[in-house]
């Protein structure tokens, strides 16, 4: 079997294939990563049969760990996509912080709606909403795009039950649930960071909204909107249950006395992400006024068939992490890199070069976690924290940068009446400049948290 430095060079051709077929050949990421998996097993020296069965043992593993949750997931942002509950949010966003900082409130609507929402569906959702506030402020549509575009993507990057990073706990081990609850502390400045970049930067380029339709006009056709309380609970109440969950799971390490027995039983069955996000899918089934097949069956269907491609891709990252845990990689990388206290930035750095090349973040996210998971001793992040705050550096890494080969960029191009040369200024710079602002911040409270654990 291959060691040290033939076996990282290996493992840098698998990496280069990868970036070749999907981008080059236009191979599905799918297909990528499974021949990768056995390409790589069968070149290290691995038994056939072992890799046969390594590739199948990953590609289920990882999808009986998060695939409910990915399904449920994409069954409530259908929900929220179809019943208008969107507009609600970004519309009680605005009462709340204000009409004078449009901006911001653009920013953290789509931070909420991309939670359960693909960030590229929310922009095209909320892109009306978005024209029609541009319209009524005086702004750029420039300046409400990149702010409504860097809200959807921080935290489709950082908090599940978005695929890329319930994915990225999975195939590393991390607890779920400290992952959306990191994944939202390290968003919520990085949102505005998105909304001062677009203040300063993006307004530089003036494009006229020339709305179709009005707020009031969108909003008619919807035709009955949910309450704001509807709109929200589908998020809330998963997001609630999980976070109860994490804290029952560990009881008896700081509070003996405080959750016990049958209650901690039932908490640690509610808090379950894929128990909390199946309840979250039936919450989301009462925003609509008539509860009928359209919405049990019709929408479900829907959310299935969307949920379809991010498993298979999943499976596939995942069957990729299982093959390269095989393999004798931990010594080389503890002898080369384990006294530099670099882990974290690795991962970043490994993820933002997959980004860059390959243009989706959840393949850049998926790739970057099946290489890291087996080096987490190595690099120093096995402890259940420094799992939590690898997924999030590689979650920074995977938004750094949106360009050309991104379906994302040309979505946020079409939608704002962006020149590609312009939307290069004021959206590719933003995402390099998200990233590094996520990394440090990633870096910082990773260290706290070290003192404080």
């Amino acid at each position: 079997m291959l060691e040290g430095f033939p076996l990282v060079l290996l493992l840098a051709a698998a990496v280069a294939f990868i970036i070749v077929a999907t981008a080059k050949l236009d191979l599905h990421a799918f297909l990528a990563l499974l021949i990768a998996a056995y390409l790589t097993g069968l070149a290290a020296g691995l038994d056939p049969a072992e890799v046969a069965s390594l590739v199948t043992d990953g590609f289920g593993g990882i999808l009986g760990y998060i695939g409910i949750v990915i399904v449920a997931g994409t069954i409530i942002g259908t929900c929220l996509e179809r019943s208008g509950a969107a507009i609600v949010i970004a519309e009680t966003v605005l009462d709340y912080v204000g009409e004078e900082y449009t901006t911001q409130v653009m920013a953290i609507t789509g931070s909420i709606v991309s939670i359960p929402v693909f960030c590229d569906s929310g922009f095209v959702i909320l892109s009306g909403l978005n024209r029609s506030l541009a319209e009524r402020s005086g702004l750029s549509l420039s300046t409400l795009g990149v702010a409504l575009a860097g809200g959807l993507y921080v935290t489709h990057v950082f908090v599940p039950p978005t695929p890329g990073p319930i994915a990225a706990a999975g195939i590393i081990g991390a607890d779920i649930g400290l992952v959306m609850l990191a994944g939202l502390i390290v968003s919520a400045p990085i949102v505005f960071v998105a909304a001062t970049w677009a203040d300063r930067v993006a307004s530089n380029y003036h494009i006229d909204p020339n709305p179709e339709m009005t707020i009031e006009e969108i909003k008619a056709e919807y035709g009955s909107m949910p309450s704001r309380a509807a709109s929200f609970a589908p998020l809330l109440v998963p997001i609630a249950l999980i976070a109860v969950g994490s804290i029952a799971a560990y009881p008896e390490a700081e509070n003996p006395e405080l959750i016990t027995g049958t209650l901690q039983r039932w908490l640690l069955f509610l808090g379950d992400p894929a128990v909390a996000l199946i309840i979250g899918a039936f919450i989301a089934f009462a925003i609509v006024p008539d509860f009928t097949s359209d919405v049990t069956d019709e929408w479900v269907s829907d959310g299935i068939k969307n949920a379809a491609v991010i498993l298979a891709v999943t499976g596939a990252g995942g069957a990729f992490g299982e093959v390269l845990s095989a393999l004798p990689l931990e010594n080389f990388i503890t002898d080369t890199l384990g006294g530099l206290g670099i882990g974290l930035l690795a991962a970043f750095v490994v993820a933002a070069a997959m980004k860059s090349a390959l243009g989706s973040s959840t393949v850049a996210i998926l790739t970057t976690a099946g290489l890291v998971a087996p080096l987490l001793g190595s690099l120093g992040l096995d402890t259940e924290i420094g799992k939590v705050f690898t997924v999030l550096a590689i979650g920074a890494g995977s938004m750094t940068v949106s360009h050309a080969n991104d379906s994302y960029f040309w979505i946020i191009t079409e939608f704002t009446d962006m020149e590609t040369s312009t939307a290069y200024q004021a959206w590719t710079l933003a995402t390099l400049v998200l990233g590094l602002s996520s990394i440090v911040w990633i870096v910082v409270l990773r260290n706290v948290a070290g003192l404080a654990f």
